[in-house]
């Protein structure tokens, strides 16, 4: 019995998702132009497609799960589970009317034309803010709609906005936050399931590494209960006694979102020889 997973075979989700099968200790070979590829070290069959067909294989039950972007998943409404965020990927789906455009509200979209190749998320955003407009379905270089004479405003995915900008267009509302997700069937059997909790044990344990840090530091025993109430790490740190006398080795884990701060406080407070080390995995 192998898992089956469908990943995008280009694009922008296609170097992060085999970076992650990898980071999980899965060996692939994704050779040029190889559409199906098998791990040599996991029972797991991959396959390279389109990203807009993920969804539609998974619901299908070619492929038991997928990494395909949110938006996909949303736009195409197929009967899949989303079992996990992955934290790559992550853009917006936003709308954008020309920089001359005097917009002050969701309420300027009113009876207006849209472009987008997004039409079901855009028809949901639209109606949950009580707004009528004429949607225009397009796909690709959805940026020139308005400047052509299209549409008056499009919704489109942005990431740094800098197309926006080029096309004398800015961005107004973002209609959905969007990153890669790990996508699922609804009838995995069970030696499937069992596969893929196996798999997201590894994807989380490499989520969990990459948002936290290893620190080390020297404190001076007369310090070691203040420099040790800054530490919110896992469980309780671990504290050595150092060779000098009145310092012990303190060992803790640190969350990305609070690094820098905790750092300045542990400084101020006494802490000597601050040392950070990349976690590569961490279970809990």
């Amino acid at each position: 019995m192998k898992l089956k997973i469908a990943i995008q075979k280009s694009g922008r989700l296609h170097e992060d998702s085999i970076k992650l099968l990898k980071e999980c200790g899965i060996d692939i070979n994704n050779g040029v132009n190889k559409l199906k590829t098998e791990a040599s070290n996991f029972p797991l069959e991959v396959f390279f497609l389109r990203d807009d067909d993920i969804p539609q294989y998974i619901e299908d039950g070619v492929a038991d799960i997928g990494i395909v972007g949110e938006n996909v998943v949303l736009e195409k409404q197929k009967q899949v589970n989303i079992v996990q965020k992955l934290g790559f990927g992550k853009c917006r789906l936003s709308m954008a009317v020309e920089k001359s455009f005097d917009y002050t509200g969701v309420q300027d979209l009113q009876n207006k034309r849209i472009a987008t190749s997004y039409p079901v998320i855009v028809a949901d955003f639209l109606e949950s803010n009580g707004i009528t407009a004429e949607i225009h379905e397009i796909s690709g270089s959805v940026e020139i709609a308005p400047g052509i004479g299209l549409a008056d405003a499009i919704c489109d995915l942005v990431s740094s906005g800098s197309t926006l900008f080029m096309n004398g267009l800015k961005e107004v509302e973002t209609v959905l936050k969007s990153e890669a997700v790990l996508a699922a069937n609804h009838n995995l059997q069970p030696a499937q399931q069992q596969l893929l909790d196996k798999l997201l044990f590894r994807i989380q344990a490499v989520k969990k590494a990459k948002n936290t840090k290893y620190i080390l530091l020297n404190a001076p025993n007369d310090k070691l209960n203040e420099i040790i109430s800054l530490l919110p790490g896992m469980k309780s740190p671990t504290v050595l006694p150092l060779a000098e006398a009145g310092w012990s080795s303190v060992h803790s884990v640190l969350s990305e979102n609070e690094f820098w701060d905790i750092i300045e406080s542990l400084k101020a407070a006494g802490a000597e020889g601050i040392l950070v080390v990349p976690i590569e995995k961490m279970v809990i």
